[in-house]
């Protein structure tokens, strides 16, 4: 008894417009006058390396967006 054929998967595209926001926490990061400060303090730490896990959280965010947006 043969197999029955599954229907042809469509080809991948990567061109979808939402992974342009990918760009956002790559360029983000790098504007150095954003975080080039000292006050404010969040518990006590200076405003380098609070926003450094502020970057990660957006990066997850980001990337969490468009997963869902660009997936099938």
């Amino acid at each position: 008894m043969a197999e029955p054929e599954s229907p042809p998967t469509p080809a991948r595209s990567d061109r979808s417009p939402w992974n342009w926001l990918l760009v956002i926490p790559i360029v983000v990061p790098l504007l150095t006058p954003l975080f080039n400060h000292d006050s404010p303090r969040l518990w006590g730490f200076p405003m380098f390396y609070w926003l450094q896990f502020a970057f990660i959280l957006l990066g997850v965010v980001t990337t969490s967006v468009v997963y869902r947006m660009t997936r099938r």
